[in-house]
């Protein structure tokens, strides 16, 4: 019976980090304008209109504002997640296909003042 339980512990123990899914690259918080993807610091990710076919359209000075959500060499894409590769080389997260970013000018996790930014062509991450 001993044994019986020391291999179910050790299944239960195994399993689950034999199979366990990579992470997302962010998380789901709350802004006043309701949930919002957020990166691994609660700061708000924001989407652009410009951007297009999974391709980010933000860079040099742009993306020096809006700060891409960067993923490791290696990082692997599952369900909703995806990477694109920008410009300069590096690789950024997208989300449901669109490139993720967050607003230099936002200072606190929850902070939304890059939502409605240049008429309209950045918007909140909504999960």
């Amino acid at each position: 019976m001993r044994t019986l339980l020391i291999r179910a512990a050790f299944v239960a123990f195994t399993i689950p980090t034999a199979s366990a899914q990579a992470a997302a690259p962010a998380a789901t918080g709350e802004t006043a304008k309701g949930p919002a993807l957020v990166d691994a610091k609660g700061m708000t990710l924001y989407t652009f209109d410009k951007d297009a076919a999974g391709k980010s359209m933000c860079n040099g000075r742009c993306a020096e504002n809006w700060p891409p959500l960067t993923a490791s060499s290696g990082s692997a894409a599952s369900g909703d997640w995806t990477t694109v590769t920008r410009d300069d080389g590096t690789t950024q997260w997208a989300y449901k296909g669109k490139p993720l970013y967050t607003w230099a000018k936002d200072t606190k996790p929850g902070d939304i003042t890059g939502d409605g930014f240049l008429n309209g062509a950045w918007h909140i991450a909504k999960p």
